[in-house]
């Protein structure tokens, strides 16, 4: 007998095309806590039987199974959700099996033939005895007198019995599973805290914050820049590597390789004598001084995010304690990190094919919980692609484990494959290449593969249109409208997006050398002193943008991105609705920073909500400036001298005379 015929083929359904779902249930999707999971298949058989579809889910960490009935959806095609009321990993799956009673109800209700009413009772008599077998209690009586009635009954009242609610109700509670399929796949999704799927980031260096341009700052001197920071709206402060600095081959100011005794070095040369990966720099202060700076950003509406940078300098303890965790050259010295011709001396990588692979993955566990101790559940990672795939898995799956409400963001700009690998491999959000995409065609291409494709089930994009490493070659030389355009882009094509600050409110932009990325004079390695009143400071416009997201749900979410056309490459519009299009924000962007751009946006109003013949009002909530707009097509002019965007909030209702008291 041959495999097949092992099976059961009695098992008739098909059960298949489940969505969402990530190469067979290999990895989990991804939503947030309070999230309907929205799931579909496609599940039928053979003739005419009717189908019980059900979706099964449960809490990764309990054994009980919950069911919801899936719905039809027309075509073989069934839907039904479930909430996730908790966070951490949910997993899920499909069983469908005939339902031999409801089938044999379809085809009764459709005789008319006395007599051979009668007759077909017997059988529908026959499916509700087995269902009182299963039964127990008050519903096995009531279905034995069901049956009893059935196969007792004349013609008409055989037909009002087939048509109970009552005994539809039982029947389907105690249906026959015993010949039902199931999905071959158990799918899973991560349920994580909302902050992973909508957060405002801001980075800056802590020691930029010395009030004295001769001083180094400290964590005290940063708790009197966080109400600058939270007055500005955002929710998420992330610090760049606060421990040691190695002294060994330390970069000098605008990355040159002989350093002086008064440079401070990179923050990504990590470790020397006062310590390593879990060791604060001196200079910042102590961990008491950290914890009390974790409490007041709390206490201001903001988290804590850390840089985690799995490199060492030369000067770490970790180099003098397992040497076996670093690659060596021939001559029996640790190697040194390098992109030829590039060599990054003042950094020396793990090497993480190392025979004591497992205890340094195991340390680098330890570094992580060791910062949640302190209490940091937020986590940037820096160059996760150059680290093996399967360790992230392995690490963020570890922590997620005891700590769901973790976040980690993967600061990965590599090659698309390996971001959306890990992407899937766990990390809650992911760089972009946004900072490059700049044209109409590039931002709307790339956009709509991150929120309507099955990208978007596992890769949350976080936009950030500079960084300490990139001074991208727009802002260079578009001034401060392109300042404020590409602020709103990631604002509003984002839900999670940042800034590296105050590089950015303050327009920083003059590069190290023409024609290239990095700033002239980077906080990378030197002490910045910024002057944050400057009467040109974007503070004020950051910060009103930051409260439309903040009171406006709709650019709270990416799935709901829509691009529209408008008659002019320079102009880009698109928009974002709540589910139920009871809030609708349109963005009409000027791409072009130094010219006046026009042209005619076309709505599809049928997609919106809108009515084709009432006209509907238009908010910009930038400017607080009202339109009245009709129809699908309307005309826009942008000046980015004067505002480089509209942020507009559209109002179907517009008053009429039936408003007016005396109308009435």
């Amino acid at each position: 007998m041959t495999d097949r015929l092992k099976l059961d083929g009695r098992r008739r359904v098909i059960i298949e095309n489940v969505q969402p779902e990530i190469e067979s249930g290999r990895f989990p999707i991804k939503r947030v806590l309070g999230q309907d999971v929205v799931v579909q298949v496609d599940a039928f058989t053979d003739s005419h039987d009717v189908l019980n579809c059900m979706l099964r889910y449960r809490h990764s960490t309990k054994s009980d199974w919950h069911e919801v009935v899936m719905c039809p959806l027309g075509d073989d095609r069934w839907h039904a959700s479930f909430l996730l009321k908790e966070l951490g990993q949910y997993v899920y799956t499909i069983t469908a099996w005939i339902d031999h009673f409801f089938s044999w109800r379809n085809d009764f209700l459709h005789r008319n033939d006395a007599q051979d009413i009668v007759q077909t009772l017997g059988v529908g008599a026959k499916w509700v005895e087995e269902a009182a077998a299963r039964a127990q209690g008050k519903d096995q009586v009531q279905l034995q007198q069901f049956a009893k009635k059935m196969r007792a009954a004349r013609a008409d009242s055989g037909a009002m019995l087939a048509r109970s609610e009552t005994l539809a109700s039982l029947m389907q509670q105690y249906s026959d599973r015993s010949l039902a399929s199931d999905y071959p796949y158990l799918l899973s999704v991560w349920s994580e805290p909302v902050k992973a799927q909508y957060s405002t980031w801001y980075e800056f260096f802590p020691r930029s914050c010395a009030s004295d341009e001769m001083e180094h700052g400290s964590f005290a001197e940063c708790q009197k820049r966080l109400p600058y920071i939270s007055g500005m709206g955002f929710d998420v402060l992330y610090l760049p590597p606060i421990h040691p600095i190695g002294l060994t081959k330390r970069k000098g100011s605008n990355n040159t390789l002989g350093a002086s005794d008064t440079d401070v070095g990179s923050p990504w040369a990590i470790g020397a004598a006062e310590g390593g990966h879990k060791s604060i720099h001196p200079q910042l202060g102590t961990l008491d001084d950290f914890r009390q700076l974790v409490t007041k950003a709390r206490e201001l509406g903001m988290d804590i995010a850390l840089d985690i940078a799995f490199q060492c300098s030369p000067d770490h303890p970790y180099v003098q304690a397992h040497p076996e965790w670093f690659c060596h050259r021939a001559d029996g010295s640790i190697q040194y990190a390098e992109n030829p011709p590039k060599k990054y001396e003042d950094i020396v990588p793990f090497d993480f094919e190392t025979d004591a692979w497992q205890e340094l993955w195991q340390e680098l566990l330890d570094v992580v919980l060791f910062w949640i101790r302190q209490g940091i559940c937020l986590f940037r990672v820096d160059n996760p692609h150059t680290k093996p795939l399967p360790f992230w898995e392995w690490l963020i799956g570890e922590v997620k484990r005891v700590h769901p409400d973790t976040i980690f963001l993967a600061e990965a700009f590599t090659r698309p494959k390996i971001a959306y690998r890990l992407a899937k491999a766990g990390f809650s959000q992911s760089y972009t290449y946004f900072i490059w995409r700049n044209s109409k065609r590039e931002l709307e291409t790339y956009f709509t593969k991150l929120t309507q494709t099955e990208v978007r089930e596992y890769f949350r994009p976080n936009l950030w249109p500079n960084s300490p490493d990139i001074l991208a070659e727009y802002l260079q030389f578009g001034g401060r409208p392109a300042f404020m355009l590409r602020l709103v882009l990631a604002a509003t094509l984002g839900a999670n997006y940042g800034i590296y600050g105050p590089a950015y409110e303050l327009m920083e932009a003059s590069p190290r050398v023409a024609g290239g990325e990095e700033y002239l004079d980077s906080e990378k390695y030197q002490v910045r002193h910024w002057k944050l009143d400057r009467a040109d400071s974007l503070r004020d416009f950051i910060a009103r943008v930051n409260r439309i997201r903040r009171e406006n749900a709709a650019l709270q979410q990416d799935h709901a991105l829509q691009f529209f056309d408008v008659n002019n490459d320079n102009l880009i519009c698109y928009a974002k609705t709540t589910p139920d299009h009871t809030e609708i924000i349109l963005v009409v962007v000027n791409l072009d920073p130094h010219h006046t751009q026009s042209g005619w946006v076309t709505l599809p109003l049928d997609t919106l909500g809108l009515d084709a013949d009432r006209s509907y009002q238009v908010q910009d909530l930038l400017t607080a400036a009202c339109f009245l707009w009709s129809g699908a097509l309307n005309y826009v002019e942008i000046n980015p001298q004067v505002a480089p965007a509209h942020i507009f909030k559209l109002r179907r209702r517009v008053r009429t005379e039936h408003d007016f008291d005396y109308f009435l």
